[in-house]
This record gives structure tokens, sequence and C-alpha cells, in this order.
């Protein structure tokens, strides 16, 4: 089998990306292998490329909204240890892959025998982390021709979600529904999505497709306003053109999702939004500081600001299974996989609506 793959590497912050050959980690008796034929493009792959969450360990291949058809399984993946719903995996299934490829899985890590492996202390990220073994072998991503790594992080992709639909669910769909189901979204409760983008478009959707009572859409402008309602949003709240709209929703919502990246968006106001005992979740990772806050923003009404990192792989399997009976479908673009460059470009300047997919030649057919 090849020991090296061609994909799309990035070599530094200021270079583009380009096509050649680097080397995966080195294939495990619980690992499989997969031909790659749509990925997703995740604001994540910005900030990694440009390192703007820190220095990235390149050569990197990113990309982690990964949908491919299977060509290798290890040995142990029938009897597989930790992970009873991927042993009857066979060749030329279609499965997907999301933000994280490994975790120690140990019996005794606090978060991985809770089923929270998104929050084991040796994560691995599906790139720019290290496995492991015992050459700490790099982790590579989807922009490429293959993808290799642990079964334990692999998912069957239902029937009825179209690949190229499925992609975005890996990552962006699992941001945003693990915490609403975390925090009791369904029938009774009113949600609101801060920001109508890659993030907040599936979030809306995901809060009525968990039966919310209401779910308000929240933007700085009425420009998404329409996109809203189409996604299924049962109000909308444009903070920089409605006076006195931390009144007129005060004490609203039972939950906050935050899906944007801004360091001066005003976190006072949307706290005034919550409910007593509400609960502020901050998905989005800005590269800078969140905005400073009164202690008296969480004192008054005991509200609850927290965060939460992707999903464990029990939720993206609850998530895909939601997401294939209630009909949630990413709003994406459909690029070539060969454009990858131009794609994350027009991705940085905030022209997706929402979501970019890039697609390997032939197989993106399937």
């Amino acid at each position: 089998m090849t020991e090296t793959f061609k994909g799309w590497v990035s070599t530094s912050a200021n270079t583009p990306l380009t096509y050649t050959t680097y080397t995966p980690k080195p294939f495990e008796a619980t690992d499989i292998e997969v031909d790659i034929t749509h990925c997703g493009i995740c604001g994540t792959d910005i900030h990694t490329l440009n390192s703007g969450w820190g220095p990235t360990d390149y050569p990197c291949v990113a990309g982690h909204e990964i949908i491919g058809l299977v060509r290798r399984i290890g040995h142990q993946v029938p009897n597989h240890p930790t992970n009873p719903s991927i042993r009857d995996i066979k060749i030329g299934e279609r499965v997907g892959i999301g933000a994280q490829s490994s975790s120690c899985l140990k019996p005794d890590c606090e978060a991985c025998a809770d089923g929270q492996e998104s929050y084991c202390a040796r994560m691995t990220g599906t790139y720019n982390g290290r496995y492991l073994d015992s050459n700490r072998s790099k982790s590579y991503g989807g922009f490429s021709d293959s993808w290799r790594g642990p079964a334990h992080f692999v998912f069957r992709i239902p029937d009825s979600l179209p690949s190229h639909l499925a992609a975005p669910l890996l990552c962006a769909g699992v941001t945003v529904y693990a915490p609403l189901k975390k925090y009791g979204i369904g029938p009774g409760k009113t949600v609101g999505i801060i920001g109508i983008g890659g993030l907040g478009h599936l979030g809306i959707q995901f809060g009525k497709a968990l039966g919310a009572d209401s779910v308000i859409g929240i933007s700085r402008s009425s420009s998404k306003k329409g996109d809203a309602a189409g996604l299924g949003a049962d109000g909308f709240i444009a903070t920089g053109e409605e006076k006195g709209w931390e009144k007129k929703w005060s004490r609203k919502m039972d939950v906050l999702l935050c899906t944007v990246s801004a360091h001066d968006m005003p976190f006072a106001g949307y706290l005034r939004l919550l409910k007593r005992d509400g609960v502020f979740v901050q998905v989005g990772a800005p590269e800078e500081a969140l905005p400073p806050l009164m202690a008296w923003s969480l004192i008054s009404k005991g509200v609850k600001v927290t965060g939460s990192n992707i999903g464990s792989p029990g939720d993206v399997r609850d998530m895909l299974v939601l997401a294939a009976e209630k009909g949630v479908l990413p709003w994406v673009e459909r690029r070539a996989m060969r454009d990858v460059n131009r794609a994350l470009g027009d991705m940085h300047e905030g022209k997706a609506r929402f979501r970019f997919v890039l697609e390997n030649g032939e197989q993106a057919k399937l």
C-alpha cells in the first residue's frame, strides 16, 4: 500500500498551498484509510494555515469535514476494543471524519471514560496535531486525495445525506448541535443564535430540529434577516440597527449560542437577553480576547458563561441521525479541490454563503 499521499500542503503562513506528496501516520491495526471525495472548508482552516492561533506545525494539510470511501481497514477494526459502532464497516462504504482523529481512550481518562473524547487532555486534531504513537506522527487533514487515521473517529454517513451536504455537518454541525443538546434545547425553550454564518445557519436549523419553541437569529445588521427566516428562525434581532434591543428582548432566552469571533461584540447586552439561570455558550473562536465583562452581568440573574469544543463521537452519530431525519442541511457552494487556494481566499473575505465544500474529481459524483 502507498506510504505517501498527495494533497494540498501548506509550508508557511504566507504561501499558497501546493499539491505535493507527504507522509501520513503509519497504518495501524485499528486504523481506516479513505479515498477522499469531499471536504468542507472551516474557519479553523484559515486560523491554522495563517498561524492565527499560534505557530502552526508546518507542513500542514488542513481540512476536517471529510467524506470519502473506505479503501483499507485494519485487522482489529472488526473487533474494535472501544467503538462497536464501526466494527462492521466495509471496503467501499461512505464515511466521514470530523475535527478530531484521536484521543488517549484510556479507562482512567475521565473525559474518554465519560464518552467526552473531545475534552481529552491528549486529544489529537485531524490536522496540525500529533498522534500518540511512538513516533508522535503528524496528523494530516482532508485537502487531499486520501486520509488515514483511527477508526474510532470515523462515522457512517446516512444514505439520505448527500456527501457535499454531509461534509460540513462533521465539524460545523456537531459544534452547534452538541451544546444545544447539552443545555436542554427542546420543547418549552427559546434559544438565540448569534451570528448567521457557517455555524449559525446550522444552529438555527438544529434548534428547530430539537423542538425549541422559538429560535431567534441575532446579527449586527438586518442583511441576513431573510436568510434567518428561510432557515426557520421565529424572530430576528439586528443589534447594530435596533435601538433598545437589549431591553425589548430582556429575559427572553434560555440559551444563547454565540458563533461569532468579534472582540467588540456587545457581550453585556447579550447577557441581558438571558432568563434567570440562562446559559451563554461560546463556540466561535476569535484570535483576540473576548470583551471585558462586569460582574453584575453574571450576578444579577445567576447566568452562566461557558464554551463548547466540537462534540464527542457519540454527539456526531446522534447529530447525523437527527440531520437525516429532520432535513438539517447546510447551505453550500461546491468547488473543485484543485481550486482550494481561491476558495480559501473567498472564505477569508466572507464570501461563503454559508459553506464551501471541495470536491475531488470523478469521485465527487459518488
